[in-house]
């Protein structure tokens, strides 16, 4: 299903579309597979200046597709290994990565956000980690990232809790660098995209090295995997699935 990720290189600008508008932009072990091709190719390929993430159709992304998780939890599937590509290609890409987010951004959709060096967000967005509320717990070293970016307090309520976050509150916080109307959003991204693909490259590079460790964030995705991999296979979460499959609250005081 990899035609649900569109790539296009034009100016010094790789844009990556998620294209599944009709599932929510719910993303897939192929449409990760093709994210983390995409973004470490862009690594040896001197044509590509900046990255820009954008999303089609009303949402940015609804997150991980949520069928790929149930079938782990119940004992169906082993997995992918392609979500882990896609965040350590996040976390390790040298390359400016801009984010353009209308309405939702759910899980990975906000967690991604974390490792973008720009985010421009429409009025309409919301940001929100649920990832507890599936039994689960934070991924792409947002464990660590969040609460440095927002404080512990808010990180907490966003993972315990799973509040959203709207696009004004994002702002002041410190997850996006602008707020535009929707009609804006993807004209403003891409100015941004094209104003970082004019800056000298190298001093681009350099001040990211400086500004990020891309090995320590790796670390940390390896630490939040080994338990989101546990989490994922325990009575909680067949819960938690089983109860969005059938469309009703999940009871956890009966999981033992």
């Amino acid at each position: 299903m990899t035609e649900h990720v569109r790539i296009r290189n034009d100016g010094g600008i790789l844009t990556l579309t998620l294209a599944r508008p009709d599932k929510k932009n719910a993303l897939t072990d192929a449409m990760y597979g093709k994210l983390a091709d995409a973004i470490e190719s862009a690594e040896h390929d001197p044509s590509v200046r900046v990255i820009l993430i954008r999303g089609e159709g009303d949402m940015f992304t609804a997150g991980n597709d949520v069928g790929e998780f149930a079938a782990v939890a119940a004992g169906k599937s082993e997995g992918s290994r392609n979500v882990v590509r896609f965040i350590q290609s996040l976390a390790r890409c040298s390359r400016p990565l801009v984010a353009a987010v209308q309405g939702r951004a759910v899980g990975v959709g906000t967690t991604m956000l974390l490792h973008c060096d720009l985010v421009v967000l429409a009025a309409n967005a919301q940001l929100s980690t649920p990832f507890v509320s599936l039994a689960l717990v934070p991924e792409a070293a947002s464990s660590l990232l969040m609460p440095a970016r927002i404080g512990y307090a808010r990180a907490y309520e966003m993972f315990a809790l799973g509040e959203t976050v709207p696009a004004k509150s994002a702002l002041e916080w410190g997850l996006a660098n602008r707020v535009v109307p929707l009609d804006k959003l993807d004209a403003e991204a891409l100015a941004l995209a094209q104003r970082l693909a004019r800056q000298p490259a190298g001093a681009l590079t350099a001040t990211k090295k400086l500004m990020r460790n891309g090995e320590t964030l790796v670390a940390q995705m390896n630490a939040e995997g080994e338990q989101f991999g546990l989490r994922l296979r325990t009575a909680e979460a067949r819960e938690a699935f089983t109860a969005f499959a059938e469309r009703r609250p999940p009871d956890f005081t009966k999981v033992a």
